[in-house]
């Protein structure tokens, strides 16, 4: 084989990722969920109503956004933490489910399992999982029984990107398998005064993503028989969501902790006709080393509709489910993506130069939120 045959081209003639974009990314290529073709095309529809998508179950979906606490385990010892956040985080599934009707989708925040805290790298790999592993399959179970779609973040460990450390963001299908494993799209930069995430996103290695996934596994659509879903845990980035929407997203699942900004999440559902589920945290009065009101940003968990109307929201900081009724069916007979002017505004977008480059990861990863706020600061082009 040659020595310039690279891994895209080997992983695109076997077909190691397939119609889920990033949902595949996490196996090694052999593996057996990695079945079709990789795309090599951005999938964007060329008529505003026809983009695909899959048969629905039903006309009408229910949807829960479950706001929970957040306890930060053990860097040092995560594993019991771990099992006491697994064990509450299916606890409150069954809660979503017990009372008032099967919901289809039950949405959780960003760190149910873990938490958050300021670890160093060593420690956050410790409590990292893999996905599929040991902890999705319990909740895989708790899918099966309730016949419904399940979505989570966690920090996770691939055997592909060793040295990474990946936020994802997670959704298991009532069948109990992983349907999307979705990576964190890219960090806030410049928002926390003395540290910097270390995580690694798309874009700290997007030309790497890239020759492994495809350029349309970059902004991955899942078409799923409740809805098209996007994930995310990035905020404040309107231009993404405005992606997702253009690929054929009705359904934008996204996570939080510590507080989020409402108008963002109104705002984008508005602009791009689509349905957002945001799920913060609830006031954590046993997590270690901060106030119950977690970052200072708990609850505020809601549930817009295409027009920015709030459908739902939490009533308070507590732990709750907040629950809407979407018509999924009548509203795809009418939605179409966005109608964009792209020509007037690719100029500016061709002649724009980001304060970051992309693939600086690529280069080095930092070890800790101090070492990533050195590491970055160096590699500000806006200096």
């Amino acid at each position: 084989m040659s020595e310039n045959l690279s891994r895209r081209h080997i992983m695109a003639a076997t077909g190691a990722v397939g119609t889920l974009g990033a949902s595949a990314l996490f196996g090694s290529a052999s593996d057996a969920q990695a079945s079709s073709h990789q795309s090599q095309t951005v999938s964007v529809p060329k008529n505003g109503y026809q983009y695909d998508r899959a048969p629905l179950r039903s006309d009408m979906i229910t949807v829960t956004a479950v706001q929970t606490r957040v306890n930060a385990v053990d860097g040092t010892n995560p594993a019991p933490g771990m099992k006491r956040n697994l064990d509450l985080m299916k606890e409150f599934i069954d809660k979503a489910q017990y009372y008032n009707g099967r919901k289809d989708l039950l949405c959780f925040h960003e760190f149910p399992i873990t938490g958050w805290d300021m670890w160093d790298r060593k420690e956050v790999e410790r409590l990292c999982i893999e996905v599929p592993g040991p902890e999705t399959e319990e909740i895989s179970k708790k899918a099966i029984e309730h016949k419904c779609y399940i979505k989570f973040g966690a920090y996770v460990r691939d055997p592909d990107w060793p040295g990474h450390i990946l936020s994802v963001t997670s959704l298991i299908g009532p069948d109990g398998e992983v349907v999307a494993r979705d990576w964190k799209a890219r960090n806030v930069k410049g928002v926390f005064p003395t540290f910097e995430l270390f995580t690694t996103t798309v874009y700290n290695v997007l030309e790497q993503y890239i020759e492994m996934y495809g350029e349309d596994a970059v902004i991955p659509v899942h078409k799923t028989d409740i809805g098209n879903i996007c994930m995310s845990s990035t905020q404040l980035e309107p231009e993404l969501i405005r992606a997702m929407a253009l690929k054929g997203a009705e359904l934008i699942l996204r996570t939080a902790s510590g507080g989020f900004r409402p108008f963002d999440m109104q705002a984008t559902s508005a602009y791009n006709k689509v349905y957002t589920v945001i799920v913060n945290n609830a006031a954590s009065p046993d997590n270690p080393n901060f106030f119950p009101d977690a970052f200072g940003g708990a609850g505020g968990s809601a549930i817009y509709g295409p027009n920015g109307e709030i459908l739902a929201e939490a009533d308070s900081k507590w732990e709750q489910g907040v629950t809407a009724r979407i018509p999924i069916e009548s509203y795809r007979k009418r939605h179409r993506i966005p109608d964009v002017h792209i020509d007037l505004y690719r100029p500016i977008f061709d002649a724009y130069e980001p304060r970051f480059a992309p693939n600086l990861f690529t280069e080095y990863t930092p070890t800790d939120l101090l070492d990533a706020k050195r590491y970055l600061d160096e590699k500000n082009r806006w200096k």
